[in-house]
C-alpha cells in the first residue's frame, strides 16, 4: 500500500511567493529551499535587490503596479513580508487573482499591540486605528492569514552593540524584546507549514530584557562606549511567545542573545 503524502509534501504541490524579500524574506528564501520548496521572491528592484539568488527565482512585484501582479504564479502560498497597505489595493489584488492563494502568512510587528502594564499576548487589544493592524486583520478574517508578529530583528548586518555605539539606543529601563533573525525565518515557515487558518503568534526569543542590561554587557564584554542612563518614557513591552512554544512547538536557533551577540561581534556570522 503506498503511504499517503505528508502534509508537507502536499503542500509543495504549488511554489511559495516571498511578497517583499528583504532582510527577513531573503533568509526565508534560503530555509525554504533547504526545505525543498519551489520558492520565488519579489522585489520593485528584483534586479538590484535580489541579486543575491539566480535569476529565474526572481519575480518583478510592486502592490502599486497592478500590471506585476500577474508575476505572481497562480495557485501559489504567499509570504507577505512588507507592510501591507493601503487596503484597498491589497483587496485589489487578491481579488484579481483568479485563483484564490494556497496559504497565506503574514508578517507584522509586535508594536501593533497597546501598553496596558500585562505581559503582551495575541490577546492584548491591537492599535486597531493603524491601516496596517486593519490591513493584517482582514487578511487574518477573509482570507485565513496565519500571523506572525516579530519582535525587534537582530543577526548580521543588523548588529545591536552598534545601535549602541551610533547612539539609537537609549540607556533605560525599558523592556526590549529581540529575535534573530534566522529563527524569524524559520518560525514563519514552521506556522506556514503547521498553523491553522487564522491563527496569529508572537514571535520573539521568548526572554524579554532592559536595554540597561544589554548596554551593560555591551560594556563589560566588549568595551562598548554606553551613554548615560536615563527614564524611559513608558516601560515598553514583554511579550509572551507561550502560544508559540506550546502549539508550534518551535525550537529556537539562537535562544541566548548575548552569545548570538558575541558571534557577531567576533565576525563568526
Amino acid at each position: 500500500m503506498t503511504a499517503p503524502p505528508s502534509p508537507l509534501t502536499s503542500l509543495q504541490q504549488f511554489p511559495l511567493v516571498i511578497l517583499g524579500a528583504g532582510y527577513t524574506g531573503l533568509r526565508i528564501y534560503q530555509q525554504a529551499l533547504e526545505r525543498g520548496w519551489h520558492v520565488l521572491a519579489t522585489s520593485r528592484q528584483p534586479h538590484i535587490h535580489l541579486e543575491v539568488i539566480p535569476s529565474e527565482h526572481r519575480l518583478h512585484f510592486d502592490l502599486t503596479r497592478a500590471e506585476t501582479w500577474a508575476h505572481i504564479p497562480q495557485p501559489a502560498h504567499l509570504i507577505w513580508c512588507f507592510p501591507a497597505v493601503p487596503l484597498s489595493l491589497v483587496k485589489l489584488f487578491l481579488s484579481a487573482r483568479s485563483h484564490p492563494p494556497g496559504r497565506l502568512l503574514v508578517i507584522g510587528s509586535t508594536s501593533a499591540y497597546t501598553l496596558d502594564g500585562q505581559p503582551t499576548t495575541e490577546d492584548t487589544p491591537l492599535k486597531a486605528h493603524l491601516p496596517r493592524v486593519q490591513t493584517e486583520e482582514y487578511l487574518r478574517v477573509t482570507y485565513g492569514a496565519v500571523m506572525i508578529r516579530l519582535a525587534g530583528l537582530y543577526g548580521p548586518g543588523r548588529h545591536v552593540f552598534d545601535w549602541i555605539r551610533k547612539g539609537k539606543i537609549q540607556n533605560t529601563k525599558k523592556w526590549v524584546n529581540l529575535l534573530h533573525v534566522e529563527d524569524a525565518a524559520a518560525i514563519c515557515l514552521r506556522a506556514l507549514e503547521q498553523a491553522a487558518d487564522g491563527r496569529t503568534y508572537l514571535a520573539s526569543d521568548g526572554h524579554p530584557r532592559t536595554w540597561e542590561e544589554i548596554c551593560q554587557v555591551a560594556s563589560s564584554r566588549w568595551h562598548v562606549p554606553i551613554p548615560a542612563s536615563i527614564s524611559p518614557p513608558h516601560m515598553g513591552k514583554q511579550v509572551s511567545i507561550h502560544k508559540l512554544r506550546t502549539e508550534l512547538q518551535y525550537t529556537f536557533r539562537f535562544p541566548d542573545l548575548f552569545q548570538a551577540l558575541d558571534h557577531i561581534e567576533d565576525g563568526v556570522e
